[in-house]
């Protein structure tokens, strides 16, 4: 069987892309399919569907029931119901079919909903918030089964394996976690505090590798299976996810190919094919058992969010930050695709392993020490401006920052600022000095994180997270909690962030 999914993945030798959906108005941060269907979530507080026929938006399309930025949609093993969830703590199940909300599930802290994912077999729905718990549902009865606490930060990602007994979940500061999901242990099976080093992105388990090969001899003294990570530092890990006789993984091979974060990852339904999505707005298909790449496609202006394969392996979808999904044709290298391409598409096909592109424009370099003491200002860091200034940092030593720099150097002993630091670095070289607009993109740390919308009056809340004010005096007026930690707000005062809002406002000419 191993042998026939390598084969497959040989046969997957590039892509052309036959349609690119356009109706969000906002970024497209998760899409997925159905036999019949491909759908997507947005920033823009809507759900939207398009039928595989004709990629023309169904009927019963957008839907609407999220008050706020929808984080991620997914459809069930059979297609029937799609979930989504949202910064509102809200999980709702949709009736495909008809467009109708069967059921609103609410997050017992109400706190914001990342992800969320079907069991195998369609008896649970797993979800992630960003209070650093787990809640497994029971999808038929639509009833909360139990919470899995134990994660330090916001959960990110989430799968089971594809027998269901087990779960798999990680965090922003890139731990991950095994949890039993039949029995009733609220206690993590195994935890590897070092999953990513700065924190995962997303997390698949294969279909068919391993214990869910349904080809392979039955091995009563060990139960495996096939699990690919991303994360903050540019990196696809491969793991041994082993969950019998004891639960833990064995990293099998990192693979390097992004230049950027990547924000996610998916399994082809046979297992012969491996795709993820970056930053670097370039979609790579690998080759996952031999862990190797087999091409690139590029055609997203800004960073690619989400990718999903359809159920018959022919289709694959990459959803980004540009507002659109982009759908393309798994075809053999120089086999023409056999399918007329919708009017007004353009053709592009994907670039095998080997073909080089120019590095992007270390834009950082350019900074100088007040540059930097301003950035920490808009970050919420004033505390340390002191101490960069003191030191000389400027743009290039801001990025070659480690953590024992920030501990023994410069006082950053507080381990969420020295990986706020860290990643807004990494934020900064990855989208352009100063946060300066690169094609259309706008830097997250300039975005409301409740609306992800750029902000034009920011405030620092009781948490001390910069939001757009009309936008958090909302949320307080039903919420007495952070919408980013969801600890409570020890009082409602809103602080002008002013530092930030002038650099939005120089940026962007507000």
């Amino acid at each position: 069987m191993q042998s026939q999914r390598s084969h497959t993945a040989n046969l997957m030798a590039t892509a052309t892309l036959i349609h690119t959906l356009k109706s969000h108005s906002s970024d497209v941060n998760c899409c997925c399919f159905s036999a019949t269907t491909v759908a997507s979530c947005s920033g823009d507080k809507s759900v939207r569907l398009w039928s595989l026929a004709d990629f023309k938006e169904l009927p019963i399309s957008p839907l609407l029931g999220h008050t706020y930025y929808v984080h991620w949609c997914v459809f069930s093993p059979f297609g029937t119901i799609l979930a989504s969830c949202s910064t509102d703590g809200k999980i709702i199940l949709w009736d495909s079919r008809t467009g109708e909300s069967q059921a609103v599930l609410q997050h017992p802290s109400k706190a914001i909903v990342r992800v969320c994912v079907f069991s195998p077999n369609s008896e649970m729905l797993l979800t992630g918030a960003a209070d650093s718990s787990l809640c497994l549902w029971n999808v038929q009865n639509k009833t909360l089964i139990r919470t899995f606490d134990g994660h330090e930060n916001v959960i990110t990602a989430c799968a089971f394996t594809p027998d269901s007994s087990f779960v798999v979940s990680a965090c922003a500061s890139g731990d991950l976690r095994i949890w039993d999901a039949l029995y009733g242990q609220k206690k993590s099976l195994f935890f590897d505090p070092e999953c990513h080093d700065l924190g995962v992105s997303c997390s698949v388990i294969s279909p068919t590798f391993g214990s869910a090969d349904p080809n392979a001899e039955i091995n009563n003294d060990r139960r495996s299976y096939l699990l690919a990570t991303c994360g903050g530092e540019n990196l696809v890990k491969l793991w041994d996810l082993i969950v019998f006789p004891a639960c833990k993984t064995k990293l099998r091979c990192s693979m390097t190919g992004h230049t950027a974060k990547v924000m996610a990852v998916a399994f082809s339904p046979d297992g012969g094919l491996l795709a993820s999505g970056a930053v670097d707005k370039i979609v790579i298909v690998w080759n996952p058992i031999e862990g190797s790449m087999l091409y690139t496609l590029e055609d997203h202006s800004r960073y690619v969010t989400t990718v999903a394969f359809s159920p018959d392996g022919r289709y694959l979808a990459s959803g980004s930050n540009d507002r659109t999904v982009k759908v393309w044709l798994l075809h053999a290298e120089g086999e023409a695709p056999n399918l007329s391409l919708p009017s007004g598409s353009q053709q592009v096909t994907g670039t095998l392993q080997g073909a080089e592109s120019a590095p992007p424009k270390n834009l950082l370099l350019e900074w100088s020490i007040d540059d930097v003491c301003d950035w920490l200002k808009a970050q919420g860091l004033e505390e340390y401006v002191q101490s960069f200034h003191d030191n000389q940092i400027d743009g290039q030593e801001l990025q070659s920052l480690n953590t024992d720099t920030l501990v023994n150097d410069l006082g950053v002993k507080a381990l969420g600022h020295r990986q706020k630091i860290l990643r807004g670095v990494q934020v900064v070289r990855e989208k352009g000095s100063s946060g300066q607009i690169l094609d259309d993109g706008i830097p997250d740390e300039y975005l409301c994180p409740i609306t992800r919308e750029l902000m034009k009056d920011p405030v620092i809340a009781a948490d001390g997270f910069s939001y757009e004010r009309s936008s958090i005096e909302s949320w307080v007026r039903s919420n007495k909690t952070s919408p980013m930690t969801n600890s409570p707000l020890v009082h409602s005062n809103l602080t002008p962030n002013r530092s930030l809002k002038m650099i939005i406002q120089r940026l962007y000419n507000l």
